[in-house]
This record gives C-alpha cells, structure tokens and sequence, in this order.
C-alpha cells in the first residue's frame, strides 16, 4: 500500500513539473535605457500575464556587464531583438526592432501557446 502511495505521489508531482513548463520562451535583447525596448516592456509585460502557463519571457539588457555576454551568446545586430525558443531550447524565430503586440501573439500561436 505504502509503494502505491509513494507511485501517486511521483506520478503526481512529474504531471505538475510538465504542465508548468512553458512551451515557449521569449528572449528580449535591449536595453532599458532604449526607447523601442521600453515600449516593448509593456507588451512583455502584458504577455506575462496573458500566457503565464505556457510562455516564459527573459530579459537582458546588453548595455550592461551581466548583459553583453548575452548580446554575444544570441549574436544580435541591433536592439531591440526577440528571440523565440522552443521547450527544447533551440531557437525557432527571431525579429530585431520593435515587434507590436499582435504579431507577437501569431508566433505564439504557431507553437500553441494558449491563454
């Protein structure tokens, strides 16, 4: 009885970790003292409450020490840049400048990131 317990309980939780892992992760290079990149913080912002489950959103400001090694890592040319991961971590998109709100959400949904 005990072991069925334990089985439960580990079914449990390993449905829990794959149902909290986001489909998508959004990669934002800029910086916050870049007015594009500020504009698109209230539409990061925005999605991380509209797609808490399914997408995960970073940001790193490549005019700073801990940032630039980013900026190199993603080889960006300008900012602001996006950057689109799949769950495996490999990149499937990426746009440069200022990406409006509905655009973003078509690259979304192309990976079936739900409300």
């Amino acid at each position: 009885m005990k072991l069925i317990h334990i089985f439960l309980l580990l079914l449990c939780l390993a449905t829990k970790a794959l149902a909290t892992e986001p489909k998508v992760t959004f990669v934002e290079l800029g910086s916050v003292n870049c007015i594009p990149c500020r504009a698109m913080k209230k539409i990061m912002d925005s999605l991380e409450i509209k797609y808490r489950q399914d997408l995960k959103i970073v940001f790193h400001d490549v005019w700073t020490p801990a940032g630039k090694p980013e900026a190199q890592k993603f080889k960006i040319r300008s900012i602001p840049t996006q950057v689109f991961l799949d769950s495996t971590g490999k990149e499937f998109f990426r746009h440069e400048g200022f990406f409006p709100q509905s655009e973003l959400e078509k690259i979304l949904a192309s990976k079936r990131v739900r409300r």
